[in-house]
């Protein structure tokens, strides 16, 4: 969590503070409209220096592999970070920071080996397809999985030969400095990475500066809803990986403990607060109430507590207004005649009064329509309906107005192939849940968003494709044989 506070010189400093207690991470200065100038400036001054723009595909690979490898070398400290600065849980915050090496490691080889390509000629001449960099990047990260997120966007954002205005959630804006630092280290030229900490407003410069030709956002609906309109106007491409509401859809036929261990894990990894989270929990009528408790029980014996420790697998909310928001969601489905299997409110440990920890939760007996099923609460709260049978499961499914993921639990592979295919969900997963591959891409439908994030896709966002003819040697045209004068 972070605060804003003014300083003797006028600026304004972020100070974070660790979710678990409130004490203090460390401080940054809030970026101004002027830093924003400026940066954006350097920025596109950096893309057209022909040491960057000139710069062979395999000369870029290895500065992006030395950025992966500095961040896998400061691994330890990285991942404390983020765990202090998050509350992500260390054994999470260590996997996201390998993950980040292994982002900048992969972009790399795209670096190498993405080709453009040679179409068919339908005339006298060659035709070529080749890709240029789009221009300079404003990329938005959320607070929930920093270093991941932000690997996401700057690594293929330079394997495409773009610079980068980074502007990190100003919730967790201290991980995006340090893999600055560690990119610069690494030989990455002045100019092309620039962190601008701040709120909203800060955000809304970025957006809104002449020099950036391309936006990519993770984080609400809402905002990138507004953050599209912005860039309308101005025909400034945009890449959005928002929310979600995903559900987890449990057979009779499938392993019972492999789908009770997913179904715990994907509604309560992260304490929820993931866009992929599986926080609709669609079980077959037949073992409804059976399931129920058994996920129920699971989820009692869930360590939560402080995310520093290794045994701790629920950590806290990023603040108290983001926990006042998540409980509001449980009081308002009490009220509407929920059951509440378990959770409902903070923890009775008390020492862990001082955070903003939510216990487990578990939700029955709410129509499908209900506001806690249908909206992305991202927070550690899972609601479950019973379905009839396929049709119905892909009904309540296709039930919200997003589609970034679904699981299906279930021992009948061709039942699990079609429902891939009916669900809108950008990622299904079946019999396993929240894996995630670089060189997959990632993205949503509907509320969920536009674009792909990580694969071949993760660079082409951030790259123009033109298309190049050459004239085979005396081939006629139209007009030939006028005469020169």
């Amino acid at each position: 969590m972070a605060e804003i506070t003014p300083t003797r010189d006028g600026r304004a400093e972020l100070v974070s503070r660790f979710p678990h207690d409130g004490s203090e991470v460390g401080r940054v200065p809030v970026a101004t409209p002027a830093d924003v100038d400026r940066a954006a400036e350097r920025a596109a001054a950096a893309m057209d220096e022909p040491g960057w723009r000139d710069l062979l595909p395999h000369e870029r690979a290895r500065i992006l592999r030395a950025i992966g490898d500095a961040i896998e070398a400061d691994a330890a400290r990285l991942a404390d970070l983020q765990t202090l600065d998050c509350g992500k849980p260390i054994t999470e915050a260590r996997a996201l920071v390998a993950s980040a090496a292994g982002t900048f490691r992969f972009f790399a080889a795209v670096c190498e080996t993405q080709a453009g390509a040679l179409p068919p000629a339908r005339g006298p001449y060659l035709a070529l397809t080749h890709h240029v960099p789009v221009g300079v990047v404003a990329a938005i990260t959320p607070w929930n999985s920093p270093i991941a997120s932000e690997a996401q966007k700057i690594a293929p954002a330079l394997a495409a030969g773009c610079a980068v205005l980074l502007k990190p959630s100003e919730e967790t804006p201290l991980v995006a400095r340090e893999v600055a630092r560690l990119a610069a280290e690494a030989g990455l030229p002045d100019g092309l990475l620039t962190v601008l900490p701040g709120d909203g407003t800060v955000g809304e410069a970025v957006v809104d500066h002449p020099a950036v030709r391309r936006v990519s956002f993770t984080g609400g609906t809402a905002t990138g809803r507004r953050i599209a309109e912005r860039c309308a106007p101005r025909f400034v491409g945009v890449s959005l990986e928002l929310g979600g509401k995903g559900p987890a859809i449990v057979f009779p036929d499938a392993r019972r403990t492999q789908a009770v261990a997913g179904a715990v894990y994907g509604a309560f990894g992260g304490a929820g607060q993931a866009c992929v989270a599986s926080s609709r929990l669609l079980v077959h009528r037949s073992i409804v109430d059976e399931f129920t408790e058994q996920v129920v029980d699971a989820a009692r014996r869930l360590p939560v507590g402080d995310p520093r420790r290794p045994e701790t697998r629920v950590g806290p909310l990023i603040s108290d207004a983001h926990r006042a928001k998540v409980l509001a969601y449980v009081e308002r489905a009490v009220a509407d005649g929920a059951v509440v299997h378990c959770g409902g409110g903070p923890p009775a440990d008390p020492d862990l009064a001082a955070g903003p920890y939510v216990a487990p939760t578990v939700l029955s007996g709410l129509p499908p329509d209900h506001p806690a099923c249908t909206e992305e609460i991202f927070g550690p709260v899972v609601t479950v309906l019973p379905f009839e049978d396929e049709d119905d499961a892909v009904r309540l499914a296709n039930a919200t107005a997003y589609g970034l993921s679904a699981t299906v639990w279930t021992g009948d592979t061709p039942l699990a192939l079609r429902l891939s295919r009916r669900i809108r969900a950008g990622t299904t997963w079946v019999n396993t849940t929240k894996q995630l591959s670089v060189a997959s891409p990632f993205g949503g439908e509907g509320d969920s968003g536009i674009g792909r994030e990580k694969g071949l896709a993760g660079v082409r966002q951030y790259q123009s494709e033109r298309s190049l003819y050459l004239g085979l040697d005396d081939a006629p045209l139209p007009f030939a044989g006028l005469e020169v004068s």
